[in-house]
């Protein structure tokens, strides 16, 4: 039996009609709808995940009639109103406004630049509020993670791992904190390669002021995002929030220092949480920063000590992954590899492949195609089966 309708009812209804005419031609853009239900209060990202699942975008929620809203889990009264009334009490504009003049792009989930491993935990963001590039090979990161108070062991050890996972092929992922954080970050850069950084607040009120400038190389070298709005200010709850992208982007996540409390510890939660792999550094047994990376060890975490820890967890990828529409990887140091390097890779097959057989589909002299195979397998793209064979690992 349907509800009888009430005055509230009707009030509700009245401002849904006017919000349809807004999706009507010309329609308001997903992107636009997606941000305007992400600043109602009380949308968060599971109520928007049920939100896009029952309506099937956020232009077909926010024209939702009161009566289908109230059937979704979580939406109240109020809600329901602060839903049908957002198109006229949010100013979407100013925001639009906003990132369009601060070079932030915004990211809804239905985005091909949204990440995909991202969009694959319980709770992923509604909007992400981009500054730099996402690409497809950004799907294969780890995240480096510590203490902002970490000693000069830990500065150096994050900066090693993060320069040698660049180098073979990995997206860094970390926070902007300083510290370990920052480490990473400048780790993945010199290395020429890519790194993503999450901020805890807005792009506007970024934290701490004294990394601006790091920000900015990031965005050159890959992205800087948050889910926040551009200016919003850090709060302490907004800080595990962040950790949860940092796993949620990342294959694993490698803590480098942290104290028995410690947010670095909570990004390693989330990565179990989320079926990513947790790796730790040991150190000294009596630095107090050393204490949360034993206990993660303690509790199963593998113990990193160079890169190649990393790689041997990691291993190939379970399945070959597409990072583009021409090119299919079998493991993330694929994606570092030289046109020769690739050439050669692409001739061993996953059975035995003779190297004369090899010579014969580069076309390479035989110094050559050595030469690369060395690098090959010193990459652990391809091991030996026999003194004149290889097999693609």
């Amino acid at each position: 039996m349907n509800e009888p309708s009430t005055e509230s009812d009707h009030t509700a209804r009245d401002a849904t009609n006017q919000s349809n005419q807004l999706f009507e031609t010309p329609r308001l853009d997903e992107t636009t709808a997606a941000l305007c239900l992400n600043l109602v209060p009380g949308v968060g990202p599971r109520i928007y995940a049920d939100l896009i699942e029952t309506f099937g975008s956020a232009a077909g929620a926010l024209a939702a009639a009161p009566a289908d809203l109230r059937n979704v889990n979580g939406v109240g009264s109020k809600l329901v109103s602060a839903i049908v009334s957002a198109p006229e009490t949010i100013n979407v504009a100013q925001q639009l406004a906003i990132c369009k003049e601060n070079q932030i792009e915004i990211l809804d989930r239905d985005s091909e630049k949204y990440p995909v491993p991202l969009s694959e935990i319980y709770d992923p963001p509604s909007i992400l509020f981009s500054r730099g590039t996402l690409l497809p090979a950004d799907n294969l990161a780890i995240a480096i993670v510590g203490s902002r108070h970490a000693t000069n062991y830990g500065i150096k050890t994050a900066s090693r791992l993060a320069r040698g996972l660049a180098m073979a092929g990995f997206t860094i992922v970390s926070g902007l904190a300083r510290g370990i954080d920052a480490a990473a970050h400048h780790g993945a850069m010199e290395a020429g390669g890519r790194t993503l950084a999450v901020l805890g607040g807005g792009h506007l009120r970024l934290y701490p002021a004294e990394h601006a400038e790091l920000a900015k190389r990031i965005s050159s070298q890959g992205a800087v995002l948050t889910e926040s709005l551009p200016e919003s200010a850090p709060k302490n709850g907004s800080f595990p929030r962040r950790n949860r992208i940092v796993s949620g982007l990342s294959l694993g996540v490698i803590v480098v220092e942290a104290a028995q409390r410690s947010g670095a510890l909570i990004s390693a939660r989330l990565a179990m949480e989320q079926g990513r792999e947790v790796f730790a550094v040991p150190g000294r047994i009596d630095n107090r920063m050393s204490r949360g990376c034993h206990q993660l060890l303690k509790d199963g975490a593998k113990l990193v000590e160079s890169i190649d820890d990393v790689l041997e967890e990691l291993g190939p990828l379970a399945t070959p992954t597409q990072i583009d529409s021409e090119t299919e990887i079998r493991h993330p140091a694929e994606l570092k590899l030289s046109d020769q390097e690739s050439l050669v890779l692409n001739a061993i097959k996953i059975d035995a492949t003779e190297f004369d057989l090899i010579m014969e589909q580069t076309g390479l002299p035989a110094s050559r195609v050595l030469s690369t195979i060395s690098v090959l397998e010193m990459r652990r793209l391809v091991k030996r089966v026999s003194g004149t064979a290889l097999v693609r690992v």
